[in-house]
């Protein structure tokens, strides 16, 4: 590339720049990393006041490059010739990705003999045909069942990029995250379903991360590791659901590092997600996160008033009995948190109008009608995690620094799970979050919340002290957002 660069171009600069900071790493594990880090550059600006841009195709990757190399990029371009003072940040290049190219004409057919079934151009191997995995599809789960609006629009054309040319660089692995019920394993499955209805016999497996766990850690028990290996790299598209459930396993992280490697370099699409971006899975190895971010990485947020509205009319649209377009506002206007709560209030107004056919309910009704479900949208948009370490430290005659602590006594372990089961159950907070805000990692957070939730229906004291600090917030049982 540096032969056909101007010495003085911004382009050129950056090269003989990256070629002196690669040279001054120690290892080659160093000078390996960078280079993947570095090939993410889509384009080299200079703005008028000598400062490098240096666009990344997503934001992930920027974050990490500014974070780790902007430092030595300022002193390599210094020592280039571009100055001691020269500033440099790795942005986002936010131009539209380019579509994926047309699929190629089909090659042409061979006759069949007189004894031979004639098999479809793209017709896989006996061995992958139609393969799912221990999980099904939901076959609602379509584009066409998707509402797509600001909050998920890109994700939602790099979903369709990828059903257009499964495996193709640049859409692979697609990464899409973000807070819980905004629709990432619904676009996730209706690729799946896409990839199936295009060609029957494309092999697709969906499953999560924790239920791929369980299977790797049986097959080493039963001495069958060779027959998952064999299993999940005979796909053609591999998409796994809550990829954080990976953190801290490590020999497992192995194990899906050389399966995704396999996979990706068959041009096998691999579709994820995550509750949070690959730059804050701080505990997978890094050279994971790389390959995650070095493909498209797309994040939803949560919905607005017109895109709540929008799946509102999306879920009653040519159904009975007819949901008058009032009621549909009143819903979205009430009811922001998640839509598992909008589903909820919209099958009780159901309930009502079938019971009463032909009869609008009127705004004071219906505000009693939902008052329940209002209530517990407000209350749960004001819940803090602070307030929920407090309420949590009350109940068990503590204090908020013993929840924050690592002492390990029952009381305390009790108080501390608890308080982020709730968090994690009633708020929109992510994971990684939560780990912050009790000074503790990620994958803590979730083994507490998951022992939580085993002993919930078998220990009656603990559901007790869960409902009386709910009750403190307004919330009860059955609100939770996860």
């Amino acid at each position: 590339m540096e032969g056909i660069l101007s010495q003085k171009s911004p382009e050129g600069a950056w090269e003989r720049a990256k070629t002196v900071l690669i040279a001054t790493l120690k290892t080659p594990e160093e000078k390996s990393r960078a280079d993947r880090y570095f090939s993410m550059i889509t384009k080299v600006e200079k703005d008028g006041e000598g400062r490098f841009i240096l666009r990344v195709s997503n934001n992930a990757a920027a974050e990490f490059l500014d974070e780790n190399y902007a430092s030595k990029a300022r002193t390599c371009l210094g020592l280039v010739g571009e100055g001691d003072d020269v500033k440099v940040e790795f942005a986002l290049d936010d131009s539209p990705p380019p579509p994926p190219p047309p699929p190629p004409p089909p090659p042409p057919r061979p006759a069949a003999k007189a004894d031979e079934t004639p098999r479809t151009v793209q017709q896989q191997s006996a061995g992958r045909q139609g393969f799912i995995s221990t999980l099904p599809l939901n076959e609602e789960y379509t584009f066409d069942e998707f509402v797509s609006g600001p909050s998920n629009s890109w994700a939602y054309s790099a979903a369709q990029g990828v059903v257009q040319t499964p495996g193709e660089k640049g859409y692979n692995p697609l990464f899409i995250h973000g807070g819980t019920g905004l629709g990432k394993t619904h676009l996730m499955q209706a690729i799946g379903n896409e990839l199936k209805k295009k060609n029957r016999n494309f092999a697709v497996c969906y499953i999560t991360a924790e239920t791929l766990l369980n299977e790797y850690v049986n097959c080493l028990k039963n001495g069958t590791v060779n027959s998952f290996r064999d299993k999940y790299r005979n796909v053609d598209a591999l998409l796994i659901d809550d990829v954080q459930f990976l953190q801290r396993k490590n020999q497992f992280q192995e194990e899906f590092f050389n399966t995704f490697n396999f996979l990706q370099g068959k041009n096998r699409q691999i579709v994820m997600t995550s509750d949070v971006a690959p730059k804050d899975l701080k505990v997978l190895e890094e050279r994971l996160i790389s390959r995650f971010i070095g493909g498209l990485v797309q994040e939803i947020d949560s919905p607005s008033y017109e895109t709540r509205l929008a799946i509102l009319k999306k879920k009653t649209e040519g159904k009975l009995p007819i949901i008058p377009l009032s009621t549909l506002n009143f819903i979205a206007e009430n009811i922001k948190s998640h839509v598992r709560a909008m589903e909820g209030a919209l099958a009780k107004v159901k309930m009502v109008m079938l019971a009463n056919p032909g009869e609008e309910i009127p705004p004071v009704l219906l505000h009693r009608l939902l008052k329940d479900f209002i209530e517990s949208d407000e209350n749960i948009r004001r819940l803090s995690i602070p307030d929920i370490q407090a309420a949590c430290a009350k109940r068990y005659g503590i204090t908020v620094e013993d929840v924050l602590s690592n002492v390990r006594t029952q009381t305390l372990v009790n108080a501390r799970q608890l308080a982020m089961y709730i968090a994690k159950k009633f708020t929109s907070q992510s994971s990684n979050d939560i780990g912050k805000a009790f000074n503790k990692t990620h994958a803590t957070v979730l083994s507490g919340v998951k022992n939580i939730q085993k002993r919930m229906d078998v220990e009656p004291d603990l559901r007790e002290s869960l409902e009386a600090i709910l009750s403190e917030f307004g919330v009860k049982p059955g609100d939770e957002l996860n």
